[in-house]
């Protein structure tokens, strides 16, 4: 089992940058596919970047919404994974979580991941 906890959101504004961390305890994040979801008030949980397992370069895949403005890393060293996120706007405000899944990457359901950490708010001013 692992335990997944996040930081590094804030209040930004518009076209800021921002970079959040998923810190793993118990077990390798590399054992697992990582991946970021996030949530905004009255929505889904909605998919947002995902990296494959390994202690190699990571495939990656992304939403749309955030393809080209985001990017998922790890920091294996650190037993970490990354969101660097850029170009920011109003529309990513929201909770954001990572979690875990040992399933066969790419997974991109949120009933597919197995373990989550408990958020982190992102806020996004005009």
């Amino acid at each position: 089992q692992v335990l997944l906890v996040e930081s590094g959101g804030g209040l930004v504004q518009a076209g800021d940058s921002l970079r959040l961390s998923c810190t793993a305890s118990g077990r390798a994040n590399s054992d697992y596919v990582m991946a970021w979801f996030r949530q905004a008030p009255g929505k889904e949980r909605e998919f947002v970047a995902t990296i494959t397992r390994g202690r190699g370069v990571g495939l990656t895949y992304y939403a749309d919404s955030v393809k080209g403005r985001f990017t998922i890393d790890r920091d294996n060293a650190k037993n970490t994974v990354i969101l660097q996120m850029t170009s920011l706007e109003f529309e990513d405000t929201a909770v954001y979580y990572c979690a875990a899944s040992v399933k066969t990457w790419p997974v991109i359901r949120k009933e597919d991941y197995d373990y989550w950490g408990q958020g982190t708010q992102v806020t996004v001013s005009t």
